[in-house]
């Protein structure tokens, strides 16, 4: 008599595929129509992110840190992409054609406290407080010490030469540290989601799929930019629909970009 045993064989690292400008378009396309088909979700979601800005906001009046706004306009973005969790999962049970229900929704959000996700958080998070730490030491180095006396008066910014060096320099760095983060997270979290890899690998593909497609992934980051700073302006108010669209489309976007699993080997 003979015994078979199987073995788990290692999922082999995904495969990035080539896409273009259009195929970026495609994804906000179809990433419009998911929020048109199921507005509730987004509208849930993209207001919870909204209500988080104004938090923020009001705050920082509150202390008299309005200098402060500008560093964590930059940063604030960087919370888009968890608080889309659930939109990347409405995306992704519409693609199956499975129910879509609050309870599995939230319920597949929570559970994702249990697997990757909270070590891609962890990263994420170490880069925040990097760009902090860089935001306190320019402040210090443009406006001298003598200036944290004064971080309620944001005129200081545009009245005088060292607040206009330290916007220039913020925004060089901000710039930077903000496109590394968005290498190692454009699509590592909707695969986190789809997928059972770990956050290592989910980050290495998300920046293969920067490297061998620039041109397209350049786009994608500069439409997010550029909506989530137009959607903040009016009071992050444009933030309850730009979210939901943005977070569909970069589901759109992954599966555009990573090709599918093949079927496993037992």
């Amino acid at each position: 008599m003979q015994t078979t045993i199987s073995e788990t064989v290692a999922a082999p690292r995904p495969k990035v595929r080539h896409i273009s400008v259009e195929d970026v378009y495609a994804a906000l396309s179809e990433g419009w129509a998911d929020f048109r088909a199921v507005p509730r979700f987004g509208l849930f979601f993209g207001g919870v992110y909204a209500l988080a800005g104004i938090f923020i906001l009001l705050q920082l009046s509150v202390w008299q840190q309005h200098l402060w706004i500008f560093p964590l306009a930059f940063a604030f973005p960087l919370i888009g992409p968890f608080v889309a969790v659930g939109l990347y999962e409405v995306s992704r049970r519409r693609e199956l054609g499975q129910p879509l229900a609050w309870n599995e929704i939230l319920a597949s959000v929570w559970g994702q406290r249990n697997g990757q996700m909270p070590s891609m958080a962890f990263v994420v998070l170490a880069g925040f407080m990097i760009w902090i730490w860089v935001a306190h030491m320019l402040v210090a180095l443009m406006l001298g010490r003598m200036q944290f006396a004064v971080y309620s008066d944001i005129d200081i910014l545009f009245s005088t030469g060292s607040g206009l060096a330290l916007l220039f320099f913020g925004t060089i760095i901000g710039f930077i540290i903000a496109f590394c983060l968005f290498s190692i997270t454009a699509i590592s979290i909707p695969m986190l989601i789809d997928r059972q890899v770990d956050f290592v690998t989910a980050m290495i593909t998300s920046v293969d799929s920067v490297r061998s497609n620039p041109r397209a992934m350049f786009a994608w980051a500069w439409i997010v930019a550029a909506s989530l700073v137009v959607a903040m302006i009016p009071f992050f108010l444009g933030l309850v629909i730009v979210l939901p669209v943005l977070g569909h489309g970069t589901w759109h976007l992954y599966r555009k970009v990573v090709e599918p699993p093949a079927e496993a080997v037992v």
